[in-house]
C-alpha cells in the first residue's frame, strides 16, 4: 500500500482508539446477511440452515443473518452448523447427514472459507444430494471457480453474492510495471515473484527444488496469467478515507500550518474518527465513498448465480444486485437441467384456503394446518370464526355469504299432494252445495236442516281452503288469513255437528221425561248456539293479534344441519307449534264434546235423523287426529320440519272434511240425484206421538235386553205388530225434525 505524504507525521491516538479502515469500506457483515436474507424471502424459503467456517468471518457473518432474520422475522433457522478449524476426517460427511435431519430446510446458508466450500459440495455429491441442498455462498465464494472445480453438478443453482467492483486500471498499468529491481521495499515481493512465475530467486529463492531459475526480466501480465484481485478498489478508497480525514483535521487545526502543528500532534481518537466518518469523495470506481452513523460505507453486492448452460458449460451469471435494497431477476435464473420449477425450502406448505395454521410452538415457521369446521371460516391467517346465525362460510370458508332461504314450493310433492285432495275436496263440496241449493225444497235437504248443513258445508270448504294458505308464500297478508282460518273451518264444522248432536239427544232426553218439546230446536235458535260458539273461536283469535301480530321470520335452526353447504332458512309465519295447538284447540274441544254427544244418541234408531252417521264421522275425526299428533311433533327435530308438518296439518284437515262430506252427504246426494222416488214427504205427526213411538221403542229394547231370548219372542213380536204402525209413523216424523 503506498504511503501518503505526511505518514510519517501521523497523530497517535491517545485513547488507543483502533479502527479498521479497510473492513469499514468494505461492506461490513451485516449488509451481507441482510443482502442474503432479502434473497432467501425473494426466494420464498422461509426455513433455512446455517454453516459457518470456525473463526471471526464465519462466525460473525452468520450471527448477523440469525440475528437479521429474528429481528425481521420470516424466515426460521432449522439448524446452524460450524465448520472446524481442523475438521476430523468423515467431519463433512456428518455435517451433510446432519443437514438432512431437517430435509425441509433445503437451503442453506454458507459463510465459509473456499477450502471448506469446496469439500462440502464434495461430501454432498458422495452423498447423492445432487440437487437436494440450495446454496446461498457469501463473498468469500462470490465468482470464485476453486470452489466448484469438478463439482459442478452439486453446486449448480448455487447463489452468491460479491461486493460491487470495478477495475481500476491505473492500478493494473501500475502493477504490470513492478519488477524485482522497482519494487524493493515489499519484502513479499519476492516470494510472490517465484509463486507467479514458477522459479527460484538465487539465494533469496523461496522455492528449493524448483529447475527453473528467475531472470528478473519475466514480465507480469505477459509471463504469468493476471487478474486484478477484487479487493483491490476498497484498499484504495481505504486510504484515501483516512488521507481526506487527515487532510480536513489539518486545515481545521493548523489553519495553513505547513507540517504536524501543535494542535494535531496529540489528538483524540475519537476526534480523528469523526472526521473520517464525515469524508465524502468519489473513490477509485466512481462511486462515492461515505459512512453512515455507524461507521460503515452503503453495501453494494452484485449477485450471481452458478448456472449449467445447454453446451455442458458452467458459469457465474449475474443475476440482480443489491444496494440496501434487492434488485433480483427472477427469470434469469436456472436450476437443475430440465427443471424449470422455482424449488423450495419451507418447514410447511402454505395452508389452503380455508384452513388456519397451527403453530408449532418455538418454530414460527412451521404449522400444522387445520380446516374450519361447521359453520367457521378462515378470518385470518391463524384464526376460524363462527359465521352469523344467518349466514354459513363459502365454498373456499374464507368468508360468510346469506344461507339460502326457502319455502314449501307449489310444485313440490309435499304440497302437491295435499292441494290436489284439497281440490278434490272443494270441488265435492261445490257439487253438494249445488244439489241441495237445487233441491232446496225437497223432503231430504229440509230434514237435514237446510241452514245447518250450510254451516256444515261452509266449514268444510274452510278446511280444504286452509291448504292454499299453508302452502302460499309467507307474507303479512298470508300470515294474518292464515290464523282466521286455520281453525275457523273446523269451528264451522264441529259447532254445527255439535249443536246437530245435542238436539238430538235433548230430544229424546225431553221424550223420556214428558211429551212437551224442549227448547231452542227450531232453526233460527240452532244458528244462534251455532254462530255463538264460532265467536268464541272468532273472539280468541282477534285478542291473539292484538297479543302478538302476524308477522314473517326466516327461521335458520330449522334446518341448520351439520353441513352447511345444506343449511337453509326456512320463510314462515311466526306461528309457533304452541300457537298452533292453542289455534285448533278450541274445535278440537268442540270434536270431543261433539264425540260424547254422539256416544250417548248412539242407541237411537238407526233411522232416525243423523245421530249414527255423526257419531261415525267424529269417531272416525277423532282417530285421524290421534294420528296427527304424534306425526306432527315427533317430527319436531326433523330436517324436514316444514314439508311434514305442513302436509300433515293440511292433510288432517282435509281427511275431516272429506269423512263429514262423504258419511253425511254423499248417501243424500245420492238418493236426490240417482234415486229420486225415494226423495218424497212422509205424513206429519205431532210430537206427542213421536214421543209415544220413542217410548215405546225404548220399552221393547229393555225388554229384550232384560229377558231370555225364548220368553221375549212372543211378546216382543205381538208389541211389534200392534205398533208397527205408529214407529213407522214416528220415524217418518223424526225425519222431518
Amino acid at each position: 500500500i503506498p504511503q501518503i505524504s505526511y505518514a510519517s507525521t501521523a497523530p497517535e491516538l491517545s485513547d488507543n482508539t483502533r479502527y479498521d479502515f479497510f473492513s469499514r469500506v468494505v461492506p461490513p457483515d451485516s449488509y451481507q446477511a441482510q443482502a442474503m436474507l432479502d434473497i432467501v424471502t425473494a426466494m420464498g424459503w422461509n426455513y433455512v440452515s446455517t454453516l459457518a467456517s470456525e473463526g471471526n468471518y464465519g462466525e460473525s457473518g452468520v450471527e448477523a443473518f440469525v440475528q437479521i432474520s429474528r429481528d425481521m422475522g420470516g424466515v426460521c433457522i432449522a439448524q446452524s452448523l460450524k465448520i472446524p478449524r481442523e475438521p476430523r476426517p468423515g467431519e463433512f460427511d456428518k455435517i451433510i447427514r446432519r443437514l438432512l435431519e431437517t430435509p425441509n430446510a433445503r437451503a442453506i446458508i454458507m459463510f465459509a472459507n473456499e477450502d471448506d466450500i469446496r469439500r462440502v459440495l464434495d461430501s454432498a455429491r458422495r452423498s447423492n444430494q445432487t440437487g437436494h441442498f440450495l446454496w446461498v455462498g457469501s463473498d468469500s465464494w462470490g465468482a470464485k471457480i476453486s470452489p466448484v472445480i469438478q463439482q459442478e453438478r452439486v453446486a449448480e443453482g448455487a447463489i452468491t453474492i460479491l461486493p460491487k467492483r470495478a477495475t481500476v486500471e491505473a492500478f493494473d498499468r501500475y502493477f504490470r510495471s513492478r519488477s524485482l529491481s522497482n519494487n524493493r521495499r515489499n519484502v513479499w515481493f519476492a516470494e510472490f515473484w517465484e509463486e507467479n512465475f514458477g522459479c527460484k530467486l538465487g539465494m533469496h529463492g523461496k522455492r528449493p527444488g524448483s529447475l527453473k531459475k528467475c531472470t528478473g526480466l519475466e514480465k507480469v501480465g505477459r509471463d504469468s496469467s493476471y487478474e486484478q484481485e477484487g479487493k483491490v478498489q476498497f484498499v484504495m478508497d481505504a486510504v484515501y478515507a483516512m488521507a481526506h480525514a487527515l487532510h480536513r483535521m489539518h486545515r481545521d487545526y493548523c489553519f495553513g500550518y505547513p507540517g504536524l502543528c501543535t494542535r494535531m500532534s496529540n489528538i483524540n481518537g475519537k476526534e480523528l474518527l469523526g472526521y473520517i466518518r464525515s469524508v465524502n469523495f468519489n473513490g477509485s470506481a466512481g462511486t462515492p465513498v461515505v459512512f453512515n452513523q455507524n461507521g460503515d460505507a452503503p453495501g453494494r453486492y452484485d449477485i450471481f448465480q452458478y448456472q449449467i448452460t445447454n453446451k455442458s458449460t458452467a458459469e457465474y451469471k449475474v443475476i440482480g444486485q443489491w444496494t440496501n435494497k434487492l434488485h433480483l431477476n427472477v427469470g434469469a435464473m436456472h436450476w437443475r437441467t430440465g427443471d424449470p420449477t422455482l424449488p423450495v425450502s419451507v418447514c410447511s406448505v402454505p395452508c389452503q384456503m380455508g384452513e388456519r395454521k397451527k403453530i408449532v410452538k418455538g418454530v414460527p415457521c412451521c404449522w400444522h394446518c387445520e380446516r374450519c369446521e361447521g359453520y367457521h371460516f378462515q378470518a385470518s391467517e391463524f384464526s376460524c370464526e363462527l359465521c352469523p346465525y344467518e349466514q354459513r362460510p363459502d365454498r373456499n370458508r374464507t368468508g360468510c355469504i346469506p344461507i339460502p332461504i326457502i319455502k314449501l314450493e307449489w310444485h313440490s310433492a309435499w304440497a302437491a299432494v295435499p292441494v290436489f285432495v284439497a281440490v278434490l275436496g272443494i270441488l265435492a263440496t261445490s257439487f253438494v252445495v249445488v244439489t241441495f241449493v237445487r233441491y232446496n225444497d225437497t223432503p231430504i235437504v229440509r230434514a237435514s236442516g237446510r241452514e245447518m248443513s250450510y254451516v256444515l258445508l261452509t266449514g268444510i270448504f274452510l278446511c280444504y281452503a286452509i291448504t292454499f294458505l299453508m302452502i302460499a308464500t309467507p307474507t303479512l297478508a298470508v300470515c294474518s288469513f292464515r290464523r282466521v282460518f286455520l281453525g275457523l273451518g273446523m269451528c264451522f264444522s264441529y259447532a254445527a255437528l255439535l249443536t246437530k248432536t245435542n238436539r238430538i239427544h235433548r230430544i229424546f232426553e225431553q221424550g223420556k221425561k214428558s211429551v212437551a218439546a224442549p227448547r231452542f230446536i227450531s232453526p233460527a235458535s240452532q244458528l244462534v248456539i251455532t254462530f255463538s260458539l264460532i265467536s268464541v273461536q272468532l273472539l280468541g283469535v282477534f285478542v291473539w293479534f292484538a297479543v302478538d301480530p302476524p308477522h314473517t321470520v326466516v327461521d335458520y335452526g330449522e334446518q341448520r344441519t351439520s353441513d352447511p353447504v345444506k343449511a337453509r332458512g326456512v320463510l314462515k309465519c311466526d306461528i309457533s307449534d304452541l300457537s298452533l295447538i292453542c289455534s285448533l284447540g278450541y274445535s278440537i274441544l268442540l270434536m270431543v264434546t261433539c264425540t260424547v254427544y254422539a256416544i250417548k244418541t248412539r242407541g237411537v234408531p238407526e233411522t232416525f235423523n243423523e245421530a249414527k252417521p255423526i257419531g261415525f264421522t267424529m269417531y272416525t275425526t277423532c282417530i285421524i287426529w290421534l294420528a296427527f299428533i304424534p306425526i306432527f311433533f315427533g317430527t319436531a327435530q326433523s330436517a324436514e320440519r316444514m314439508y311434514i308438518q305442513t302436509t300433515t296439518l293440511t292433510i288432517s284437515l282435509s281427511l275431516s272434511a272429506s269423512v263429514s262430506l262423504g258419511m253425511l252427504y254423499m248417501p243424500k246426494v245420492y238418493i236426490i240425484i240417482f234415486h229420486p222416488e225415494q226423495n218424497v214427504p212422509k205424513r206429519k205427526r205431532s210430537f206427542k206421538a213421536i214421543v209415544t213411538a220413542a217410548t215405546m221403542s225404548g220399552k221393547l229394547v229393555q225388554k229384550g235386553s232384560d229377558r231370555p231370548n225364548g220368553e221375549v219372542k212372543t211378546e216382543l213380536c205381538e208389541s211389534m205388530e200392534t205398533n208397527t204402525q205408529l214407529v213407522y209413523q214416528y220415524q217418518d216424523h223424526a225425519k222431518l225434525i
